[in-house]
């Protein structure tokens, strides 16, 4: 399974503004350099999670986005199915009608399974699971001082 880069610029953006999570708005600018996706694409991939809800979004100079639910409330398969909206391994898993062994392919079987056990995963992770992994790899390593203002608190505390 490969995850499309729109996937994963949008999860990394949405986790970053989770480990912010109640600190108010964070700009675009900050996001973008935090977790090395181009501005110009962020800004687009921004608006589009604006617009799907999972993001407000403010203009201005004190403006930037902010997370519109709390992190723990939602998951990556939400946010995958908003970004790239077929995760399926096979075309017949969700259109069988446009395969002629639909009805009698063994394989069909375990990639069902595979997507099923995906789905289940992804449901079950939410940012606030990803934020709280984030900060704790942050803490460990040398890319803190680098690109990563300390977070304010405990990270439990603020996802």
């Amino acid at each position: 399974m490969r995850i499309p880069m729109r996937v994963d610029y949008g999860v990394r953006a949405l986790v970053e503004l989770a480990m912010r999570y109640g600190d108010g708005p964070v700009q675009t600018s900050a996001i973008a350099y935090r977790q090395g996706i181009p501005e110009s694409y962020l800004e687009r991939l921004m608006s589009a999670l604006n617009k799907s809800g999972f993001v407000h979004s403010r203009r201005g100079p004190q403006g930037g986005h902010l997370l519109a639910r709390p992190p723990q409330q939602v998951n990556l398969y939400e946010i995958m199915q908003e970004l790239d909206g077929n995760s399926s391994p096979l075309d017949c898993l969700t259109l069988p009608t446009d395969c002629m062994f639909a009805d009698c392919c063994a394989q069909k079987e375990i990639w069902r399974t595979v997507e099923d056990s995906i789905q289940k995963v992804l449901e079950g992770t939410t940012l606030a699971h990803l934020a709280e992994r984030q900060c704790a790899l942050i803490e460990e390593s040398d890319l803190r001082a680098d690109r990563w203002e300390p977070v304010a608190g405990p990270v439990s505390a603020s996802v």
